[in-house]
């Protein structure tokens, strides 16, 4: 939310999946670590926040529900 710009926001993002992901955590537990964080943003309010932190919630949110689609993508792809 205090990031600088939405292009920070991505990149704190992407290097969260990474770091996950270099920790081999299971499949599920990062997907509902993705789950968690798209609820946490979709709980916030535009009226409480000021445009910059309101610009990267909504970032935050795009980039979150774009992981997800991957993820789902990959998962149905392997059944």
């Amino acid at each position: 939310m205090l990031s600088g710009s939405q292009g920070d926001v991505q990149r704190f993002i992407d290097t969260a999946m990474t770091s996950l992901g270099e920790h081999q955590l299971n499949g599920h537990i990062i997907a509902r670590f993705v789950d968690k964080m798209i609820d946490e943003l979709e709980s916030f309010s535009p009226m409480n926040k000021d445009a910059e932190t309101w610009s990267n919630i909504k970032m935050g949110r795009i980039c979150f529900h774009k992981i997800k689609r991957e993820y789902e993508a990959t998962v149905n792809s392997k059944i």
